[in-house]
């Protein structure tokens, strides 16, 4: 980790604190945390948008990434599979064709 990640980590995580709904830089901090290496912090906000913000359709695809490079490909399907639903739904049919691509690459 370097200084400027720190910081840009360091940075989100103070806005998060402070604006907890705000699901764009919790889905910030995720990926930060995830491109830090810090799997456990970043599945941590990947789940609480999930459970608070369902319809965030750019979190099923990252969270299904981070959990098949942790090889819990069961755990990534299921996420791809609900992140399909929740992107049709949305009418995102670029979101919906990464996760099928994603997700056919794990079967």
């Amino acid at each position: 980790m370097n200084a400027t990640n720190n910081t840009r980590r360091d940075k989100l995580e103070a806005f998060v604190a402070a604006n907890p709904s705000d699901a764009f830089a919790r889905y910030g901090l995720a990926l930060e945390c995830a491109n830090l290496g810090d799997a456990p912090a970043a599945e941590e906000n990947f789940k609480h948008l999930l459970e608070y913000h369902p319809a965030y359709v750019a979190t099923y695809y990252q969270y299904g990434q981070l959990l098949a490079q942790l090889a819990r490909n069961d755990e990534a399907k299921r996420i791809l599979s609900s992140g399909i639903v929740v992107a049709q739904k949305a009418g995102d049919s670029h979101a919906r064709d990464e996760m099928q691509a994603s997700l056919s690459l794990l079967a």
